[in-house]
């Protein structure tokens, strides 16, 4: 068997391989202690495969000998719809359409009654404990995600829908997504919110262009309050220089485009 790196991180490293029969496959590796391991993303991968194009799942499970998990799938190819932008293949318009329909798909999928989910506070926690600054300044986005109604319905959420995790593979060069590590049942504009910023489309185009290839109802003020937390989030979790400079202006942008979701301090002015 060849094996060729394609990514590692804290969690994950993931590997092209090609077997010994001349089969062509991806393996993912967990580290040992993951929430999150091989066996949750296959279940998650598993439950959404009848409702939106993904790489199918040829085995997951412990790694015999060790404490790490292991994630074997189909090799769906290089070409990636960032690829295809970055080479003009694809308009950035066009990759968006992509997204907004890639997820309406998957958020139709059923979602098992039984099936774990991550609560809201966890994601917020996380946040303080890595910027207690950013709870203050996005509060009011907070208020609006807090008071979304109890009836409101969970979809198979992505949680990290970019360019680069849409393959696009087969005769039709059908769009498929990867990548289901953080894949958990949530609200439908959190996955939304989340695929417009790290695709920098939160402008208002860029925002029709997703929502207007997206089948399903959408609340509009969660949008903006979802782009807002995931926008601190990127910024409180990049590294110091100028990646997490420019997710602070991006936040600062948002925060002017949309100042009733963001806190400005008051400025007292002492009497003379």
């Amino acid at each position: 068997m060849t094996a060729e790196r394609l990514a590692s991180g804290n969690r994950t490293s993931v590997h092209r391989a090609r077997l010994a029969d001349n089969r062509a496959v991806v393996v993912k590796l967990y580290a040992s202690g993951t929430r999150r391991n091989a066996v949750t993303e296959a279940a998650a991968i598993r439950a959404v495969a009848s409702a939106v194009p993904t790489a199918r799942v040829l085995a997951a499970g412990r790694v015999r000998g060790t404490e790490l998990t292991a994630l074997i799938s189909e090799d769906l190819g290089r070409l990636t719809l960032g690829a295809a932008v970055r080479t003009g293949q694809i308009t950035p318009d066009g990759a968006l359409r992509d997204v907004g329909r890639l997820l309406g798909r998957l958020h139709r999928a059923p979602v098992a009654p039984r099936t774990p989910r991550r609560p809201f506070f966890e994601d917020v926690t996380s946040l303080r404990h890595r910027d207690a600054g950013a709870i203050s300044r996005i509060a009011p986005a907070l208020e609006v995600l807090s008071e979304a109604p109890a009836t409101a319905p969970l979809v198979w959420c992505h949680g990290d829908v970019h360019f680069d995790n849409v393959v696009i593979a087969g005769p039709e060069a059908t769009r498929h997504l990867i990548d289901f590590t953080d894949a958990t049942p949530g609200p439908r504009e959190a996955d939304v919110a989340q695929a417009l910023v790290m695709a920098h489309a939160v402008s208002l185009r860029g925002r029709l262009t997703v929502t207007g290839s997206y089948p399903l109802a959408l609340d509009d003020a969660r949008i903006t309050a979802w782009c807002l937390f995931h926008t601190a989030r990127c910024q409180a979790t990049a590294p110091p220089g100028e990646e997490r400079a420019r997710w602070t202006r991006r936040l600062a942008e948002l925060g002017r485009e949309h100042p009733r979701f963001f806190y400005r301090p008051r400025t007292v002015r002492s009497p003379r």
